[in-house]
């Protein structure tokens, strides 16, 4: 597999094009990806964080052709370069935005249109499809490029590991049905915001689905044992299999299953204590 380079353009597909932005991190991996999809008039797709040298490389790649800038979501590692690019090309910006900043977007994206799902925007080149996949959060859109079958998942899914499902905008039950509603479509291929493209789509769309669900077995079993407990006495419990140090990112995780079982009426709270009721 090639190393991922920042500001690098890499051509995967006949329409799509990649760049990865310079921020490098445990929750980017090896960085932002930004996808570049046309020749004669070019959709920039997530433009990543405002660093200079990332923008650059976009407005070089596109040549003078930026038309469209469209966004999965609006963390701040995917969105606030859009604002920049459109000062500077009159591109249009669309995306949604939540009704309420839960304190971690990105409040400089200020869509000039957004999207309904399955709304596309098309060009003599190419269609891109949006694709509404809450879970992550509840703005996320995934965009698939019809002519080549890629469908560029944000942080619905991203290569090498897994998503982080922070309530109250992220929704385990939302993420695994999003997941699956992703079956549905014609998909060559996956082309994460993190990490290297993924080709093997229908099996790693069901790997995600299933590892989601044996967690969520893993909580039933350890709230069926002990009956009741709060998210500091569980968390390790239904993460023993996870470093300790990420126990605080899991918890969140655990929180997000949690919700699900509620919904499920397969587990109560109160207060900060669950208890299992099936």
């Amino acid at each position: 597999m090639v190393e991922i380079v920042a500001g690098k353009v890499v051509q995967l597909t006949k329409n799509v094009r990649r760049i990865t932005a310079p921020n490098p991190g445990v929750m980017t991996g090896p960085g932002t990806n930004t996808y570049l999809v046309g020749s004669n008039q070019v959709a920039v797709i997530d433009p990543g964080p405002a660093e200079p040298s990332h923008i650059q490389a976009i407005l070089d790649a596109c040549d003078g052709k930026l038309a469209w800038v469209l966004v999965t979501h609006t963390h701040p590692d995917h969105s606030p370069a859009a604002a920049v690019l459109a000062e500077k090309t009159g591109a249009i910006l669309i995306g949604n935005v939540l009704e309420k900043n839960d304190g971690h977007q990105d409040d400089s994206f200020v869509p000039d249109e957004s999207f309904q799902h399955n709304q596309c925007v098309s060009c003599d080149e190419f269609t891109i499809r949006a694709i509404h996949t809450p879970g992550h959060v509840d703005n996320h859109i995934c965009f698939l490029v019809e002519d080549d079958g890629l469908l560029l998942t944000g942080d619905h899914i991203m290569q090498g590991s897994t998503v982080v499902i922070i309530p109250p905008h992220g929704d385990m039950k939302d993420y695994i049905e999003s997941l699956q509603l992703l079956l549905d479509y014609p998909v060559k291929a996956l082309g994460p915001a993190h990490g290297h493209v993924i080709d093997d789509p229908k099996d790693e769309i069901q790997r995600l689905v299933d590892h989601r669900m044996r967690r969520e077995n893993k909580v039933v079993d350890v709230l069926a044992i002990e009956r009741n407990g709060t998210l500091d006495s569980l968390t390790p419990l239904v993460y023993d299999d996870v470093d300790s140090s990420l126990h605080p990112i899991a918890r969140y995780s655990l929180l997000a299953h949690l919700l699900k079982l509620e919904k499920d009426q397969r587990a109560s709270q109160v207060n900060d204590e669950w208890t299992f009721t099936d």
